[in-house]
């Protein structure tokens, strides 16, 4: 382990030491997180890794400063001839029965901060400024390794996060970091590593290396999250059911069931990978069942949309005799069938348009209809996941409370357009992983299409330079494009 820095994380019992080292670890299992006080009773120890598998950093989670008081006395009655030398006093008191016995828990703290190279202290900054945590500042100085504060709960509204700051500057500690475990913020946390490398000339470059190894991660998760949300927009969009004229109301209706099912499945598999990706399980999201848009989840062939990117023009002649004699809605479900007549008009839409466009539209003529997932509820779907991801990209690790999906979608859609690429992905079935008799998975266009979408999704959760959050002011911002 030569070379690893070594971070002692100690602090006063229940001030969230734990969940420090969970969230910068990116892991919800370490340790044991409670409300409780003195959760933590023995020494833990973890290791940050870049991506490559190397060891930069071992965290070592230590039991909650007790009784700081008493062990201030204990180290003042070893001063003697070490009263210069702080250290030694340190290791006079280890050594002694006291240590042993009443003093128990402080004595695995001061072990392990004579055999570290620096310490994060973490203070829950929603507790007033008390006399305690002066002296437990006082006893880890006594061990001569730098001493970080580190201010958690920022985020609360108790936070006294001022007070915290002018008392620790009465103490000369001046590099304290405001990290909060549950709502993560990536500008903090690389915040912290530089203070960190302020304080340890001789880690600099294996910090250095940290820093931008976890701001890589967060350009990558970013990314992953972009595709993960463009590879669901794009099967939606483009999974396409033919009903035949002559199906059975109760066939009918038992097909659309079905369709709906295989859509909320999809979602539930996007759902499942953006927790895998950024390390959290299931139970931090309350994921209910998507639900319909007045009940309605189909999409004429005739849609304006559709004639438009296959050039027809609308506004008269031909085309738009088709899309006219084509519109109906069937009384089944809400299901927009697209059953209505089509009229001796729609033969001259065949006329200059693709062959696919002619084949549906054959298709039409001998009575075929279409189900497709309807626009609404492509907006929901890209809403609801835009606001998962960006509820990810702001999580702790250490947070409890499962996941909301926010407020309701549907009070925030935007009218506008769909962007180009679902639009398109609309008129191209093989494209869908929804259509497995269609599928295919070596079309270069659909993973054109995934890309150009997946940029678009990236452009609403950009953040600003060393800011770490996004803004969820632009979450629609996406469907105007």
């Amino acid at each position: 382990m030569s070379g690893v820095l070594r971070v002692v994380v100690g602090g006063h019992t229940n001030t969230g030491k734990t969940s420090l080292l969970r969230t910068l670890t990116r892991d919800e299992r370490f340790g044991e997180v409670s409300d409780e006080p003195a959760t933590t009773r023995r020494v833990e120890g973890i290791q940050l890794l870049l991506s490559d598998g190397e060891p930069v950093v071992v965290l070592l989670d230590t039991p909650g400063l007790e009784d700081p008081d008493g062990v201030l006395d204990a180290l003042d009655a070893f001063a003697g001839t070490e009263r210069f030398n702080a250290p030694e006093r340190v290791r006079s008191f280890l050594e002694s029965s006291e240590a042993a016995t009443h003093y128990e828990q402080e004595a695995k703290v001061l072990r392990q901060m004579l055999e570290g190279d620096a310490a994060i202290y973490v203070i829950d900054c929603r507790e007033p400024v008390l006399g305690k945590y002066r002296e437990e500042l006082t006893i880890l100085t006594h061990c001569a390794i730098p001493v970080l504060p580190v201010l958690n709960f920022v985020a609360s509204p108790a936070s006294r996060e001022a007070e915290w700051r002018e008392q620790l500057a009465r103490l000369n500690l001046h590099a304290v970091v405001a990290f909060d475990t549950v709502v993560f913020d990536e500008a903090g946390e690389r915040r912290l590593y530089e203070k960190l490398r302020t304080l340890l000339d001789a880690f600099d470059e294996s910090l250095q290396r940290l820093i931008e190894d976890r701001r890589q991660q967060g350009e990558w998760l970013r990314r992953a999250a972009a595709e993960y949300l463009a590879e669901l927009l794009i099967d939606t969009a483009g999974c396409l059911r033919v009903i035949p004229a002559d199906l059975e109301p109760a066939k009918m209706r038992e097909m659309i069931l079905r369709n709906q099912d295989a859509v909320r499945q999809r979602e539930q598999r996007t759902v499942d990978g953006l927790l895998r990706l950024f390390r959290f399980s299931r139970r931090h999201y309350e994921h209910e069942q998507l639900p319909l848009v007045n009940g309605s989840w189909g999409m004429d062939l005739f849609n304006p949309d559709a004639l438009k990117h296959y050039g027809v023009r609308m506004g008269g002649g031909a085309a738009a005799g088709a899309a006219a004699g084509a519109t109906l809605d069937a009384a089944t479900l809400g299901a927009t069938l697209g059953v209505g007549t089509v009229t001796g008009t729609a033969i001259g839409a065949l006329l200059g348009t693709s062959i696919p466009l002619r084949q549906r539209i054959w298709g039409r003529l001998h009575g075929l209809s279409e189900w497709r997932v309807s626009d609404e509820t492509l907006r929901l779907l890209m809403l609801r996941q835009m606001t998962l991801i960006r509820a990810l990209l702001q999580r702790g690790h250490a947070a409890q409370v499962p996941l909301a999906t926010g407020d309701s979608a549907e009070a925030r859609w935007a009218r506008e357009p769909l962007p180009a690429p679902v639009r398109e992905a609309r008129l191209k079935p093989r494209w869908s992983r929804l259509n497995p008799e269609l599928f295919d998975p070596a079309r270069g266009d659909r993973q054109v299409a995934v890309q150009r979408l997946a940029e678009e999704i990236l452009k609403t959760l950009a953040v600003d330079a060393g800011a770490g959050t996004a803004d969820p002011a632009r979450a629609a911002a996406l469907l105007k494009r």
